[in-house]
């Protein structure tokens, strides 16, 4: 490509580009390939439908949790080691949770989540300092890969579980588990195209308290606030979409397909959205079309016909993509400069995906309570209208005030 070619690139060129991309596809798959097997899960393990919505809720709870650690290990070890260590756990992670009963299962999907977290908070800043004249660039690339492998896993990992019945009929095991602990083999192969990047790292300086004067700043709360919000339709998508739509009568095949379909359509908004509303006076307009495509394919998937349940998945992964990528460029947009866009970053992370979390928990909490997905469209319509409201306010053309400084 023109725009990346080799001698345009940073120190470590290709290689880093190809290492950044396999890294970003293991942000997603440990999330979205518990919600095709959901059901396996509850049936083999008696989870009602409040505790599997506590499972799909702990990864997100924990990407907002962790986000904070992450510069203390940079302090500590630097930004590459702090990948690698986290691919490493989030790998060994995968490899043994599906196989040491429910507590395992639920501690070891929170520490997944954690891990996610960490380097997801890391990633952005590691883009920015290498890849300095393609930023924008890169986050599409990054952005792509990331809804790739959440596409792959949600759509491959119900074909992989009965793929594996079929040949392990009988098995001490239960298939669903093979399905999941596959999701090991990306996390380590990214992990082997990481160890360059380690050569001549080292710890890096990160004043403790840059980001403190954020908390008083009603701009950055209103980004974080819609960082949460969207995010925690999105969470319910990942964590319930499938078994909603098996409930409503689709084949557990199909039903992890329009999942997966759903997921991959976010590319094309991805990319679209930031354009456009980096191109408007403010970004007001662009939220509030993709938040209302995103409620609209919601509603559909709940309550249409559902002969025609793949016109409201592309109507909802279209309206998912522009949210997640307007929510990113939202952190851009709204910093005064670099230091100030990290910190806005980790704060709208760390709270935004700790208040996502309530998504999905509220989910299974609700479907115990009445019995039927029906009450689901209050909750997600509530969500989407008070992230209407936050886009209102972090839509207009204003900045936060600049943590250059502080300590």
């Amino acid at each position: 490509m023109v725009l990346l070619s080799t001698s345009a690139m940073p120190r470590r060129g290709v290689l880093t580009l190809v290492a950044l991309l396999l890294v970003a596809l293991n942000l997603r798959p440990a999330l979205t390939s518990v919600a095709p097997v959901l059901s396996s899960i509850g049936e083999t393990l008696a989870l009602s439908s409040s505790l599997q919505g506590i499972l799909t809720t702990l990864p997100v709870l924990f990407l907002g949790l962790a986000a904070p650690l992450a510069p203390r290990m940079v302090r500590r070890i630097g930004s590459e080691r702090s990948v690698f260590a986290a691919l490493l756990i989030l790998a060994v992670t995968l490899l043994v949770r599906p196989y040491v009963g429910t507590a395992g299962l639920f501690l070891g999907t929170a520490i997944a989540g954690g891990c996610i977290g960490i380097i997801g908070v890391l990633l952005p800043g590691i883009v920015k300092r290498d890849f300095p004249r393609h930023v924008s660039i890169m986050t599409g690339f990054y952005t792509v890969a990331l809804n790739l492998g959440a596409s792959a896993a949600a759509g491959t990992t119900e074909p992989l579980r009965q793929l594996l019945d079929g040949a392990w009929q009988g098995a001490a095991y239960n298939p669903w588990q093979g399905a999941l602990a596959f999701w090991l083999l990306p996390a380590v192969i990214a992990a082997l195209f990481w160890l360059p990047q380690l050569k001549g790292t080292k710890p890096t300086r990160v004043p403790a308290r840059r980001g403190a004067r954020l908390r008083h700043d009603p701009l950055a709360w209103q980004v974080s606030l819609f960082m949460g919000l969207q995010s925690s339709l999105a969470y319910i998508v990942f964590g319930w979409l499938p078994t909603i739509l098996q409930d409503r009568g689709l084949a557990a095949v199909t039903a992890g397909l329009a999942l997966s379909v759903s997921i991959l359509l976010q590319v094309i908004t991805a990319i679209l959205a930031p354009w456009i509303g980096s191109r408007m006076r403010d970004q007001r307009a662009v939220l509030i079309g993709v938040m209302t495509l995103t409620l609209t394919g919601l509603l559909g998937c709940l309550y249409a016909p559902t002969d025609s349940i793949w016109l409201w998945i592309v109507v909802l992964g279209l309206g998912q993509g522009g949210t997640f990528s307007m929510a990113l460029t939202l952190l851009a947009l709204r910093a005064p400069d670099a230091t100030t866009a990290a910190s806005l970053s980790a704060m709208a992370q760390g709270i935004g995906y700790t208040l996502a979390a309530l998504g999905p928990l509220l989910v299974g909490v609700l479907h115990d309570w009445s019995g039927s997905w029906n009450v689901i469209g209050f909750l997600v319509s509530a969500i989407a209208l008070g992230a209407l409201a936050m886009a209102l306010g972090a839509g207009r053309n204003r900045q936060v005030a600049s943590t250059q400084g502080t300590q």
